[in-house]
């Protein structure tokens, strides 16, 4: 199972890949987890994220392409994995592409992996926004909120359409209480593994 979980900041990505993460037994991949851990223990990459991240910015894809590569290549992912905040960009799917044709598995390696399921969680933005202002996070202010949302739909919708035209994409509504997501996600999910 090779899910990548999309949707905007509040969409329940981290939530949903969570619960199903250990309910498949494969890794949850989070690139905001491990940028947030890197900013905490001051590396230098987390220093650098930081700056772009106060701002509401994107990190830029050099930085996130080496973290999951660097991710991608342990061996608990050889098994699967859900991957949650990556890609953002149509160019980081281009790369994430190539990088399962040299670490991925022997089905990955002809082109276009029809194994990867690309989940796009949709709910609408003034829910985004109370979510986001309930979580209490340092960064989530409605200015840096709002700011995110417009760079979400900038850079990462394009991605909906790429994943749709590769009848790769799964819409889930995510504007439901957290069970009701989950369990369409396991019967749309389990279905297509």
């Amino acid at each position: 199972m090779q899910l990548i979980f999309m949707g905007p900041p509040g969409a329940g990505k981290g939530t949903q890949a969570q619960i199903l993460a250990a309910l498949w037994k494969i890794p949850h991949i989070s690139t905001g987890d491990i940028l947030r851990a890197c900013v905490v223990a001051k590396t230098a990459l987390g220093l650098k994220a930081k700056a772009y991240m106060d701002a509401g910015e994107l990190v830029p894809d050099e930085l996130l392409m080496d973290i999951v590569q660097e991710r991608m290549n342990e061996p608990d992912a050889s098994a699967g994995w859900i991957l949650d905040g990556f890609p953002r960009t149509v160019a980081q799917a281009a790369f994430f592409d190539k990088l399962l044709c040299d670490v991925g598995t022997e089905g990955s390696k002809s082109g276009n992996d029809c194994a990867i399921r690309a989940v796009n969680l949709d709910v609408p933005d003034h829910v985004l926004v109370t979510r986001l202002l309930s979580r209490g996070r340092q960064d989530d202010n409605e200015e840096t909120i709002r700011r995110r949302l417009q760079v979400y739909r900038e850079q990462t919708e394009p991605l909906i359409e790429f994943y749709r035209s590769r009848e790769q994409l799964v819409a889930v509504d995510g504007d439901r209480s957290m069970e009701l997501v989950t369990a369409e996600l396991q019967q749309t999910l389990s279905g297509n593994s």
